[in-house]
């Protein structure tokens, strides 16, 4: 597994309670920030998934 795929399971995760606490405290910006965290680990997830097919890893 590529250093990509965890990277980007770990900032979706940190986007996820980002995105939680601002729903919680009502804080707009922390949500947003939330949401840009997600896609971003989202599309570096996939990047790595990519990788590890190219490369035959699993």
């Amino acid at each position: 597994m590529t250093d990509d795929r965890t990277e980007g399971s770990m900032k979706k995760m940190k986007g996820d309670l980002k995105e939680g606490a601002g729903n919680l405290t009502g804080d707009s910006k922390l949500q947003s920030e939330g949401k840009s965290d997600k896609a971003e680990g989202k599309i570096q997830n996939v990047i790595g998934g990519i990788k590890d097919a190219l490369t035959g890893k699993k």
